[in-house]
């Protein structure tokens, strides 16, 4: 009698052991099942880049799967700090109001240009740190596919976006310093005066002009990146 039941004790663990790991099983595909729709209904079928920070409700909602949305977020976050409010200060500092510019601000044109390197470094690390946390990442078959998208969306797509950038604003420094340095060689044949320039030399206005030519197509290129950033972001 006491051996059957000590089984029978033995036998009430193994099933309390095993309902508690169908509990758990639920669990998990609960919050699954939460994070997926969070994916899909807040990130990938809105337009544009959205990045929304889940409240702490939907956040307990998903469970273990809060760390992997926190790759996303972790890494808008460091591009934003560290790549995206920067460049707007360097994009301020390279900003050519008049062709006076060209050799007045030469070094403002400069610190733009050195300043570019600094981001691009940034941008490589974050995207980096994050392709390597997302390839750590563990996922069921039904939730990868869905991750994988969401993950181009917020960080690939937009780190790609803005690298295309660099080399734009990397040429119109280079193009606008060398013609500043033309126009000090030049000074004695060039007069600027605001908006106005007379050049004495005919040999020099066809140098200089071919040089501004170049300048404002190169420029025409930094505006064509931006917009394709700004329909990135606004999804138009």
């Amino acid at each position: 009698m006491r051996t059957f039941i000590r089984r029978l004790g033995a036998l009430s663990l193994l099933m309390a052991f095993g309902l508690a790991l169908v509990a758990c099983g639920n669990k998990e595909a609960e919050q699954r099942k939460a994070f997926t729709a969070f994916l899909q209904t807040r990130v990938l079928d809105k337009p544009g880049l959205r990045v929304p920070m889940p409240t702490e409700e939907e956040k307990a909602s998903f469970g273990d799967y809060a760390k992997h949305y926190a790759v996303i977020t972790d890494f808008n976050e460091g591009m934003n700090k560290s790549v995206s409010q920067p460049m707007t200060q360097i994009m301020a500092k390279g900003a050519l109001r008049s062709i006076a510019d060209l050799t007045s601000r030469r070094d403002d044109l400069k610190a733009a240009k050195d300043g570019l390197n600094g981001l691009r470094s940034a941008l490589d690390q974050q995207t980096a740190k994050a392709d390597a946390a997302h390839a750590q990442l563990k996922q069921p078959d039904d939730l990868k596919p869905v991750y994988d998208k969401a993950f181009d969306k917020t960080v690939t797509t937009p780190a790609g976006t803005f690298k295309e950038v660099f080399p734009a604003l990397d040429t119109v420094f280079d193009s606008a310093l060398a013609i500043g340095d033309f126009l000090e060689k030049n000074k004695s044949k060039i007069q600027v005066s605001g908006t106005t320039v007379t050049v004495t030399d005919p040999a020099v206005q066809a140098e200089l002009n071919k040089m501004l030519q170049q300048l404002n197509g190169q420029s025409a290129a930094i505006n064509a990146a931006q917009r394709k950033m700004q329909a990135m972001v606004q999804g138009s």
